[in-house]
């Protein structure tokens, strides 16, 4: 048996020498062991730049907080049973440009309505994709009572793959009493469960969307539904949920409205029925 030694590549071939200083290698690693050997006080200030960068991307693709909600309202105070997130372009607002005008946004028709129906039942959380330098004159705008709690602008949204994903479990809430409005669904790729996907308003002043929002989301909180992800998956993959709850719910109406015309009719014929046999054959009277 004969064995064959196989010998690794030659110091040259791994990392090559610089031509102009020999013994050093070429590229970046070179550099920085050169710089290091020259110039510790420059070595600590890429160190630091290095560290800033790595930071600042950390920054961009992390939410700025693990909690970015406070805690919950404790008796006295009253503290709503949901928590509704709500984005603000495409969802309550709708951007326009003109040249005389430059941008404008265009109000949803309905947002007080949406407003005023559900803040005794949902704590309502502005989340968007927006800075908060865009934002926040905006949500001033279209809140002038306060029914908006929070406030969370991009910065505290995690970027994944293109996408500022809303991240419900950094919110300090209970995730079974969370509904996300969006029109991406990539806003809440993490928690699909969790959300509803609306198309994006196209600035159409007749739209009934946000009251039909409105009907769809007070009809859970009042039946009290304990995990609303039970009822929000079952419109997952509905093109239009709010359309599709609307079907059912007339559909529903329907068979309410056959059954008690059932229940009628059976008790009519009961009732006669009942008054046929006492005229047939009626109780005797007792001495």
């Amino acid at each position: 048996m004969s064995l064959t030694m196989v010998s690794g590549p030659s110091s040259e071939q791994r990392s090559p020498e610089c031509p102009h200083c020999p013994g050093r290698p070429q590229g970046l690693l070179g550099l920085l062991k050169g710089v290091e050997l020259r110039d510790p006080m420059l070595v600590q200030q890429l160190r630091r730049t290095y560290k800033y960068f790595k930071d600042y991307r950390q920054m961009i693709i992390e939410p700025t907080s693990p909690c970015l909600l406070p805690d919950p309202l404790r008796e006295p105070y009253y503290q709503p049973p949901y928590t509704l997130v709500l984005e603000l372009t495409g969802v309550l607002l709708h951007p326009e440009w003109s040249l005389a005008t430059g941008w404008r946004f265009k109000k949803r028709p309905g947002i007080e309505t949406l407003f005023q129906q559900l803040a005794p039942l949902y704590e309502i959380v502005i989340f968007t994709s927006e800075t908060g330098m865009t934002a926040f004159p905006l949500i001033d705008s279209v809140d002038p009572h306060g029914f908006i709690s929070y406030r969370l602008f991009r910065d505290a949204t995690r970027y994944m793959d293109g996408h500022h994903v809303k991240d419900i479990s950094c919110l300090n809430r209970d995730p079974a009493r969370v509904v996300v409005v969006d029109c991406k669904k990539e806003a809440f790729r993490l928690q699909p469960n969790n959300g509803v996907a609306l198309r994006p308003w196209d600035g159409n002043s007749d739209d009934r969307t946000l009251l039909d929002l409105s009907a769809f989301l007070k009809t859970i909180a009042l039946n009290g539904v304990e995990d609303v992800r039970t009822v929000l998956e079952n419109y997952a993959l509905e093109d239009d949920p709010l359309e599709a709850f609307k079907q059912r719910q007339s559909r529903l109406e329907q068979e309410e409205q056959q059954r008690m015309a059932d229940l009628a009719k059976t008790t009519k014929q009961s009732l006669f029925f009942s008054s046929l046999t006492s005229r047939l054959w009626p109780r005797s009277k007792q001495p």
